[in-house]
């Protein structure tokens, strides 16, 4: 309606006045409304993807302190193991008997008059 010829013409009364400053405040209004709600916006956007890159940070430090821990876990199993083995070494080590047969066959130990063979660990050719 703005580019076609104006018919009626303006009046220029209290009540235009009045109307004309009621539009210039509505106006107002409406961009202050859009400015408050562009600027929620912005805020809302930052703070869900701030809170999104610390939940996938958080994410990664999770799986790479489970993926240690299973690490650890595997690791205290097999120095569990060492340890019995080691412990029944020492019981083993205590009997007399038992380091007297590892002296012969690893240190060729003998008593008087024995006789050492050391045979090859390896199958025969024939």
């Amino acid at each position: 309606m703005e580019s076609q010829q104006r018919k009626v013409t303006r009046l220029q009364s209290s009540y235009m006045n009045k109307y004309d400053a009621h539009m210039e405040r509505q106006q107002k209004r409406k961009r202050l409304l859009r400015r408050r709600l562009i600027c929620f916006a912005v805020i809302a956007v930052i703070t869900f993807f701030s809170l999104f890159t610390f939940h996938m940070k958080q994410r990664a430090l999770h799986a790479e302190k489970q993926a240690e821990y299973e690490e650890k876990q595997t690791e205290i199993a097999a120095l569990r193991a060492e340890e019995a083995s080691l412990l029944e070494e020492i019981s083993l080590l205590e009997d007399e008997a038992y380091v007297l047969q590892i002296a012969k066959t690893n240190y060729f130990f003998t008593e008087e008059g024995e006789i050492v063979f050391k045979l090859l660990d390896e199958a025969p050719a024939y």
